[in-house]
């Protein structure tokens, strides 16, 4: 990757979002950053009230600015699923003059239910848990990339992720 970024994907639970962004980073040789780990790490597995929540996503933000401050491109994958949870993003590569670039995983209902009933490393979310998250889920504003990850492979996803963000590059130099 030439030019520093900091990717964010986002999505409801059960598209995808870890397996992809853990194989971008891979192919880009950059850093990934998860909130299911992070939660993990915290101690916090288990708890998703809002204080939880926000130590999370604080802790998640505070890890991205540490990379960016180094000159490092980060990928950091979340459901992201409210607006206020975007806008430090944007702060921050605004403050380190760092292009933002959003992709959204999405997937159908019936391949989501299948994908969160089975056992994950880290995530917890089951169905119901889809469910909630989506009754809240407030749509992407920003320019952003969406793949279906029901309908395409990961190297499928990799190729379009990989040439949607040199367009960007390319764009904006």
């Amino acid at each position: 990757m030439n030019q520093m970024k900091l990717i964010i994907v986002v999505g409801l639970p059960g598209t995808g979002k870890t397996t992809f962004a853990s194989t971008l980073a891979n192919t880009l040789g950059t850093k990934h950053l998860n909130s299911d780990i992070v939660r993990d790490s915290f101690g916090k597995r288990g708890h998703y009230d809002v204080s939880s929540k926000a130590a999370v996503y604080n802790e998640m933000l505070t890890r991205t600015e540490e990379y960016l401050k180094n000159r490092q491109s980060i990928i950091v994958d979340a459901t992201f699923y409210k607006e206020v949870l975007r806008v430090p993003y944007v702060r921050l590569g605004e403050k380190y003059e760092v292009p933002v670039e959003w992709i959204e995983l999405r997937a159908n209902e019936d391949e989501i239910r299948t994908r969160v009933s089975k056992k994950r490393k880290y995530s917890e979310a089951d169905f119901e848990v889809y469910l909630k998250i989506k009754e809240h889920y407030e749509p992407l504003n920003y320019n952003h990339l969406v793949l279906w990850s029901d309908q395409l492979s990961t190297e499928e996803m990799i190729y379009k992720a990989n040439n949607y963000l040199k367009a960007q590059t390319s764009y904006k130099l």
